[in-house]
Formats: C-alpha cells, sequence, structure tokens
C-alpha cells in the first residue's frame, strides 16, 4: 500500500500525517509513505526527523488585505499555485500512491487538487471545530473528509462522506504511562510539573509574555518543576529576555527552556498541567492522556478555530481558558499558581478531559482511508 500525506507549515497540520503513517505501518509493516509540504515549515523538521521522505513544494497562502502589498502577494500566491500544480502531478506520477490525504494548511492544496485530477482517492482530515480554507474548496471532490468535532461536519454539509472519526493520536501517546513518565524524569508523588508550548514554531507575542512569567518563577523561587519549549523562532532570544527580567535560569534547575520537546508523549503524560495553545490535534492528545490544560488560544487564525476547540473542552470541565488580550506574565504566572495549589480541581479536569477523548479516532481513519482506496478516485 503506498500513501502519500500532505500537510504543513505548522505541527497541527504534520503531526495528524504523523500518527497515521505509523498507524497504516502497524496494520501494514509493508506500507510505504512519502510526505509532501512547504519548504519552510515546521515539516522539514518533523517528518525526516521520522525517517519519512518529504518532497516540497513552494507555495504560499493568499492575503485578506486589499492593499496594494496584499495584492501583489495574492498575484505572487496565483503564481505559485499553477506552478505547484504542475509540480505536484509529477511528483504523484512518480510516487504512484494508492490514495493522497491531505491534513490542511496551504501546502496541502496542490497536492489534493492535482491528485482528484489525476483520479488518485483522497481523504481530508479536518481536525479543528470550524474548517479551514483548504478543506472547504477541496472537500466536494474528495471521496471521504474526516472531522473531529460535530461542529465541522455541519459546516461542511454532513452527508455520507463527511464522517466524525476524531484527531488521530500518535502511538507514543498512546502508549504513554505516568508512572513510568514520572519515574523517568524522577518527579515524586508530591511533585508537580508543568508543560507549556506555544506550537512547533512558537509565537513571538506569547514567548515575551512566557519570559517574564518565567522570570516571576525564578523570583518567587517556585517549587514546581517547569519545562518550556521556545519554538525555532524564540529559541535563541527568550532566554536573554527572561534573564533581563531578573530569571536565572542556571540557579533554578526546576525551570528548563528548550527549543522544542522531542519527548513530548513522556513530557504530557508526566504533566501535571499543560500550557499551551488550542489547536485540536494537541487537544486530542491532552483528552486522550487525561491532563488538564491552561489553554490561551490563538487569536491568529481562521474564524478564530482556537477558541472554539478551547471553549468546548472549557464546557466539558478540562481546561481553563485565558485569552491571548489577558495572558501578560503576572496572569500565566498567577493562573499556573492558582491551578496548581488546588490538586484535586486538577484531577477533576483531568477526569473530564477524558470524556472527550477519542481513543479509537486511528482506527475509525484507517477504516476510512481503506474505503476511500477499494472505492474512491472515479
Amino acid at each position: 500500500m503506498r500513501l502519500y500525506i500532505t500537510g504543513g507549515g505548522t505541527g497541527g497540520h504534520v503531526t495528524p500525517g504523523l500518527a497515521i503513517a505509523r498507524y497504516f505501518e502497524r496494520k501494514h509493516p509493508d506500507t510505504v509513505v512519502r510526505f509532501a509540504g512547504s519548504t519552510r515549515g515546521i515539516e522539514n523538521k518533523l517528518v525526516p526527523r521520522e525517517g519519512y521522505p518529504l518532497d516540497t513544494i513552494e507555495s504560499i497562502g493568499l492575503s485578506r488585505s486589499l492593499s496594494p502589498k496584499g495584492l501583489a502577494h495574492n498575484i505572487k500566491a496565483t503564481r505559485l499555485a499553477v506552478a505547484a500544480l504542475g509540480k505536484a502531478k509529477k511528483l504523484l506520477m512518480q510516487a504512484r500512491p494508492d490514495c493522497v490525504i491531505g491534513c490542511g494548511g496551504y501546502a496541502s492544496f496542490a497536492v489534493v487538487r492535482a491528485a482528484q485530477q489525476l483520479g488518485i482517492p483522497t481523504v481530508l482530515l479536518e481536525v479543528n471545530a470550524l474548517p479551514g480554507k483548504v478543506t472547504k474548496m477541496l472537500s466536494k471532490k474528495a471521496d471521504r473528509v474526516l472531522v473531529c468535532f460535530e461542529q465541522a461536519r455541519e459546516i461542511l454539509g454532513g452527508g455520507d462522506k463527511v464522517v466524525l472519526t476524531g484527531a488521530p493520536v500518535r502511538g507514543e501517546i498512546l502508549d504513554a504511562d505516568r508512572a513510568k513518565a514520572r519515574a523517568r524524569f524522577g518527579l515524586g508523588e508530591d511533585d508537580q510539573l508543568v508543560v507549556s508550548f506555544w506550537g512547533s514554531m512558537g509565537a513571538r507575542y506569547m514567548n515575551e509574555h512566557m519570559a517574564g512569567a518565567l522570570a516571576l518563577e525564578c523570583k518567587n523561587a517556585v517549587s514546581y518543576h517547569h519545562i518550556h519549549a521556545t519554538g525555532a523562532a524564540a529559541r535563541e532570544w527568550l532566554p536573554r529576555m527572561a534573564a533581563e527580567q531578573g530569571a536565572d535560569l542556571a540557579a533554578h534547575p526546576n525551570i528548563q527552556v528548550t527549543e522544542y520537546i522531542y519527548d513530548m508523549a513522556d513530557r504530557l503524560a508526566a504533566a501535571d498541567l499543560v500550557v499551551c495553545r488550542a489547536g485540536a490535534a494537541t487537544l486530542g492528545e491532552l483528552c486522550l492522556l487525561g491532563r488538564p490544560g491552561l489553554l490561551v488560544p490563538s487569536p491568529f487564525v481562521a474564524e478564530n478555530h482556537q477558541e472554539k476547540n478551547a471553549r468546548a473542552l472549557e464546557q466539558a470541565g478540562g481546561c481553563h481558558v485565558l485569552l491571548e488580550k489577558d495572558a501578560s506574565p503576572q496572569a500565566l504566572y498567577d493562573a499556573i499558581g492558582v491551578l496548581l495549589a488546588d490538586r484535586e480541581q486538577l484531577r477533576r479536569m483531568g477526569r473530564a478531559a477524558t470524556t472527550l477523548a477519542a481513543p479509537d479516532a486511528s482506527e475509525r481513519i484507517y477504516q476510512e482511508i481503506c474505503w476511500a482506496i477499494a472505492h474512491g478516485g472515479k
């Protein structure tokens, strides 16, 4: 079986594809998987690290601005899109996949559209409550559209081909064991661990505020452990900014700053609180692991879909939502402290999160892709 998985720009469009690839390999060890993404997205780090070949296609998203700069940007985007479609067709004819799986982001558009024009079965995975533009544009000709929220299914018109599956979860998340993970990191029964990150590439505004929060933790000599992933963009300046505000990280080994958390499954399993954005793939992992979250949805995503994701989990009792406009360094520091102080509330939040988990999502997705291979592309 040959799969061609495309999506990128952010980790939220890459990690679901990696989860699908690994699950197919578990079911069919002879599965051949190839990825396609953008030339600059996080997929250029994550996909090769997982051992998969990656084809890159230069493309950029459209600007909503009607300014001369915005119009010039869109002219360039259109020109690149035409070239990208031609390149995608050549790549697909070389790879000869049984199915093309689009995981979102503008990087996936050319490959999925090319597959549809070539008669190759296509499956779209939409992990957010509000479907993105790429999903909306490609869904009519897709053989299956797999969604993680009922709201998304309704927006895309329902019908037999729009299927509620839940988000695929990486095998290491499914296999993660909290007790073993905490032992690995030397955490005792009374120790508390905070894991924080703002996405694979980071977010400048929130990293600036996290630098201040880390400085407050150092100044107040907090007893809990905290590991923060800066993302690539902030890996150099965030520690400097924190130091300028009084953070002496060398004197506080319980507070760690790293570019990327590669052992994320174990870190999340061991965590008592996770501070992060509200991408659907991440929320799916928190729910499966039963980890409480302090969520700061990105306000810069299409149709504010991250807040929709976060509010759904908040309504179930599985997280606390702090809007970015309110997420000052002091507010972050205070919210973390208040949540950690009530261990019973954290346990209740964790249990509530599991009510939204979809532990069989990968199997559902596997079955739908197999259906598309057998019946689609016509």
